[in-house]
Formats: structure tokens, sequence, C-alpha cells
């Protein structure tokens, strides 16, 4: 089984919420969590400086597509990061509940 944490951001904590709500209740996550940010980045030829919310999805490697779509789906940005980083080792405990969470 491959495990991944999926990465993306949004412009306020509501957003969050609701996107990890959606994840949860849609089976995609078996935990997502969120840290502010402040992020620097190039946006149309400008540079742009926001607060953001970084959002850390824990899940299997199949969900990424699903959750991919219901990012873009639900998501206020026009291109939202989505990055998905294996979990090249983990502990096992932690990983077997992954798998038990995202049966149901």
């Amino acid at each position: 089984m491959s495990y991944i944490v999926v990465y993306t951001t949004t412009s306020d904590e509501k957003s969050a919420e609701i996107l990890a709500d959606k994840l949860l209740e849609e089976n995609l996550a078996a935990c997502v969590s969120f840290t502010s940010i402040f992020s620097n980045y190039k946006w149309q030829g400008r540079i742009c400086k926001e607060s953001e919310i970084e959002l850390k999805i824990k899940t299997k490697a199949d969900n990424y597509k699903k959750i991919e779509k219901l990012i873009k789906s639900l998501h206020a940005y026009e291109t939202p990061q989505i990055i998905a980083v294996e979990i090249a080792q983990g502990s096992g405990d932690y990983l077997k509940w992954i798998d038990k969470t995202l049966k149901g």
C-alpha cells in the first residue's frame, strides 16, 4: 500500500475547514492538518505576499485523483497548489490507522 501527504493552501481558515470536512466526509483523507503560513509567490508577472492556511492531507496514493478533483471543485484560487509527497516510511501503527480510517 502506498501513502501520501497532499498539500494545498487556502486564503483563510473557514475555506480550509470546509475543504477538510468534505475530504473527511468523502472518506478521501484520514487526517487533515492546518498551519498558518505566509507565502511570497509570483502570479501573473507580479510578486504577491499573502497569509494563507496550508493543509496537509494524509491519505492513500489511490485517492490522489479524487482529492485533486475535489480541491479544484471547491477552491477559490484559479490555480491552487495541489502537490503530493510519498510517505517513504512511517510508523506501522499510524499507517494501519490510515487504512482502517479510510475503509470507513
